[in-house]
Parts: structure tokens; C-alpha cells; sequence
């Protein structure tokens, strides 16, 4: 009685642990990158001026600022085209999706990080070609 007590406690032990993985990896990141030729031809294209871009592991941030009211209803998606360029390194264009409907005139800066470890290649860089910014941006992993 107590082997079994004591094999549903170990049970209930293991069982009870929380596994924050995502195969493996954490994502810190706001966002996912789309992967779509539709969206990237399609998605809404508001206005918005890029200010800068980093990358830190697989997170692209992302400093943009557009006309609204507060931001808080802004939709935004960055997006891949599909198309892998055959180059050294490989290159993926992008673009920063922005859908405002924000009618004020005030002048807005957010920053937002966008998850890119699905925009890996062979090999162990591609470069991003942002089309909002005329920037290149070199993702090594």
C-alpha cells in the first residue's frame, strides 16, 4: 500500500510540473512572422515611418512611429513574401503590416519585437530585406 502511495505521489509530482518550452525554445518575442505571398500582397499598408531595427537571438525589434491617437488599436503583422532569393547570404524581403484607423494627429512610437527563427535558411544567416525601409538587416544563427 505504501509502493503505491508513494509511486501516485511521485505521479502527481511529475505530473504537476509546468513546461514553459516551445520545442525546445522560450518566446519572449510580442509577435510571430507570417509566412504568406497573399498577406504580404494584401495586408493593410497604413502609413508608417521605421526608425530602427535590431536583432537579439531570433526577436526582431522593431522602433516604428505612425500618426494616431494612442496606438492601442493599431494592427500590425510583419510579413514574408515566401520567396527565398537565391544569393550570398540568401535574402527574404519583409514588410511591416500597419492597420490604423486612429483619426488624431498625435505622433506615436512603439517598439515591438517579432519572432523570425521560422525565416531560417540552409546555411547560418539570411538577410532581411525590410520594404518599409530601405534597410538590410543580417539575421546570423
Amino acid at each position: 500500500m505504501k509502493k503505491t502511495l508513494i509511486l501516485i505521489l511521485i505521479g502527481i509530482a511529475f505530473s504537476s510540473c509546468s513546461n514553459d518550452d516551445d520545442n525546445g525554445k522560450q518566446n519572449n518575442c510580442d509577435f510571430e512572422t507570417i509566412i504568406s505571398a497573399q498577406q504580404y500582397a494584401n495586408a493593410p499598408n497604413d502609413q508608417l515611418e521605421i526608425n530602427s531595427l535590431a536583432i537579439n537571438d531570433y526577436c526582431l525589434k522593431i522602433n516604428f512611429s505612425s500618426e494616431g491617437c494612442s496606438g492601442d488599436t493599431w494592427e500590425l503583422k510583419l510579413i514574408d513574401s515566401e520567396e527565398i532569393l537565391e544569393s550570398n547570404p540568401p535574402q527574404r524581403n519583409l514588410r511591416l503590416s500597419l492597420k490604423n484607423e486612429e483619426l488624431c494627429e498625435a505622433y506615436i512610437t512603439k517598439e515591438l519585437t517579432f519572432d523570425i527563427s521560422n525565416l531560417k535558411v540552409d546555411g547560418n544567416r539570411v538577410q532581411l530585406n525590410i520594404i518599409n525601409l530601405d534597410e538590410i538587416i543580417l539575421y546570423e544563427y
